[in-house]
């Protein structure tokens, strides 16, 4: 059954599939948007007590339930010096080194630093002998991406690609997966070096939005787009840690880049298979 469904994530058209359910989750459909939000949250188990608005019918569109808002207070940011805390709610699928500018996906598969940043072979440098780190979205998730360390953003990457799903079996059994389906890469300067957080679309996500440019939507094509930052000046984007950097409709998975002597080991209960939750513990930073 399982090699069935992966087959028939090759053969689906995922754009197309991903385009028109993108149409419904934005739209204003009243009582149809609310009861399929309301079969959602049954569906997945989502606790509708931690969002700030816990009634189905708050939300006029699918989107705007997907990134719901959570209560404040509810994942206090940990303000240690040396920790580098959770981005997102989600579930480690990998982490450890980055070898000869590769990173771990699942057993049997690998895949570059170089592929996942588009092929920017001056920013895949920045990150050799690094560490890395996969985090996967599950549908019950909370959906809005937090920066792990204070950081100024210096560059974005759009990498058009597939659409796979992202979900554990078929990062088991697709290679390369998050080096080749679409993605949006943010490579912000840190007191630690330089910091990669990649965005990575998936079936059915209707797109990835960044606080600072919107929704991210370059023409359709296989061209990599790229847009430069200042880092310095009354134009530089500097985000806190813990603050909002991006979010995605409908769920997927963040990889991080960390550079070079950037941390000196992970938090005790960061492994695979982990549950994650913004704003925890996520690693201890070298001095």
């Amino acid at each position: 059954m399982d090699k069935v469904k992966i087959a028939l994530q090759y053969l689906m058209p995922k754009h197309l599939v991903s385009r028109i359910v993108g149409k419904f989750a934005a739209a204003e459909a009243g009582f149809v948007t609310t009861a399929f939000i309301k079969w959602f949250i049954k569906q997945y188990g989502i606790n509708m007590s931690e969002a700030l608005h816990s009634n189905p019918e708050a939300y006029k569109t699918f989107n705007d339930f997907f990134t719901r808002e959570l209560k404040p207070g509810l994942r206090p940011i940990d303000q240690a010096e040396n920790i580098m805390v959770h981005p997102v709610d989600g579930a480690v699928s990998q982490l450890g080194p980055i070898e000869d500018g590769r990173i771990f996906q699942a057993k049997g598969h690998h895949y570059s630093a170089l592929a996942l940043l588009g092929g920017q072979a001056d920013d895949a440098a920045r990150f050799e002998e690094g560490d890395f780190a996969t985090i996967y979205l599950a549908p019950k998730d909370y959906h809005r991406i937090h920066m792990p360390i204070k950081g100024t953003l210096s560059k974005m990457t759009y990498v058009p690609g597939e659409l796979f799903s992202v979900n554990p079996l078929t990062a088991r059994n697709v290679p390369g997966l998050f080096a080749r389906n679409e993605r949006v890469v943010a490579i912000f300067e840190t007191e630690k070096g330089p910091l990669a957080m990649v965005l990575v679309g998936a079936t059915i996500v209707a797109s990835i939005e960044t606080v600072w440019a919107g929704t991210v939507t370059p023409p359709t094509g296989k061209k990599v787009f790229t847009w430069d930052y200042p880092t310095e000046g009354p134009e530089a984007l500097t985000l806190e840690k813990g603050a909002e950097m991006g979010r995605f409709k409908l769920g997927s998975t963040v990889v991080m880049l960390f550079a070079k002597d950037a941390i000196d080991d992970f938090a005790d209960d960061v492994k695979p298979e982990a549950v994650t939750r913004m704003g925890q513990p996520f690693a201890k930073l070298e001095d």
